[in-house]
């Protein structure tokens, strides 16, 4: 069975030609590392928000120090962007003993994954396909939550381009590396039997739109917001992960496993801030779109269209979420693209810790 390292800078491809496709090799590569040509390590490309005395928390192991990371824009999104925003974090964690608290801003899942395992993070906040790829490698992290499920993901053409599964033989399709949109297009080509007819290749979402303008890629399978936003710029959709069961994203809470041994009671203490984050964000959803809005950069119908709030769970692990998880993580195990099996039942941290 082949190994993947996570954390390093690079691999030769030459090790893999013997056994795997170049394109089948690349997926696994991009699925289990942060590296990619012309990207940064995570270490580089991390955006710290600190909360409190940037210095002193960056260098501090305590226990009473909480380092998050996150992936996405510049603050976090969801029940815990808005925990963040409400002041309910501060105010239920400095209550439980965490006198610092920092942000980490990841551009995808497995520069967040490289952290986790350096032991620069205690909890990451991410989507389904990398922290499954991490647990799987037998790294000792916990499953918190479930944040977000049946989020979805979209495949949009260049414009004068390819309007069907079946255009796209022979053609360049691009998505973000390890992310739930690079699962979705992985199995939305295996649906369709034509995987071994088409070239995927990694691209950050910040660069998709200027790269279907170009014409440099026939197709991207991009995230929520997005797509939609893609669409409204007269860019065609050809599919939807909403049009496929088991496709479409779950977003994930995970902790490292050395953390919760310090702090047995946490799960239990996080998942009520984040309840209550996702409750107060429901009742209040006009105020919460235009914050989510805001933060990422999308005009406020798109985020509308993107977001059902249905898809915000306010509890740790809806039943929904569960299948959908169970699903994707089958998937990437059938694939190869996880190392091995687990059960999500050992994965999920004990909330019922007193």
């Amino acid at each position: 069975m082949l190994s993947f390292p996570i954390g390093t800078g690079s691999i030769s491809k030459n090790k893999f030609t013997s056994k795997l496709s170049t394109s089948m090799a690349c997926v696994l590569l991009l699925l289990t590392t942060g590296c990619s040509q012309g990207e940064t390590k995570s270490a580089q490309s991390v955006e710290a928000i600190n909360t409190k005395n940037a210095s002193t928390v960056a260098a501090s192991n305590s226990v009473s120090t909480l380092r998050i990371g996150y992936v996405g824009n510049s603050e976090p999104t969801g029940p815990l962007g808005w925990a963040k925003k409400k002041g309910i974090l501060d105010r239920e964690l400095q209550q439980a003993g965490f006198k610092n608290i920092t942000f980490a801003r990841f551009p995808n899942g497995p520069d967040l994954n490289e952290a986790l395992v350096a032991g620069q993070l205690d909890v990451g906040s991410l989507g389904d396909t990398p922290a499954i790829v991490l647990r799987a490698r037998g790294q000792e992290t916990r499953l918190l939550r479930i944040t977000q499920f049946n989020t979805t993901a979209w495949l949009v053409a260049k414009k004068n381009g390819p309007r069907s599964l079946a255009e796209l033989k022979g053609q360049k399709i691009a998505t973000q590396k390890g992310s739930y949109m690079h699962r979705y297009l992985l199995g939305l080509l295996a649906e369709a039997k034509i995987a071994k007819d088409v070239k995927v290749v990694h691209l950050m979402t910040t660069e998709a739109k200027a790269a279907l303008e170009r014409g440099d890629v026939a197709a991207y399978a991009t995230s929520s917001d997005l797509g939609p936003f893609l669409k409204s710029q007269g860019f065609p959709v050809i599919d939807s992960s909403a049009n496929h069961k088991g496709l479409s994203g779950t977003s994930l809470v995970v902790a490292t496993e050395s953390f919760l041994a310090k702090q047995p009671d946490f799960p239990q203490k996080f998942n009520g801030i984040l309840t209550e984050a996702a409750k107060d964000l429901k009742a209040n959803s006009e105020e919460y779109y235009q914050y989510h809005a805001q933060i990422t950069k999308y005009p406020i119908d798109i985020i509308k269209v993107s977001l059902p709030l249905k898809q915000i769970s306010e509890e740790p692990l809806p039943a929904e979420g569960v299948k959908l998880l169970e699903g994707t993580k089958k998937f990437l195990v059938s694939q190869g693209l996880a190392k091995s099996d687990f059960k999500l039942t050992d994965w999920a941290a004990n909330k019922q810790q007193p």
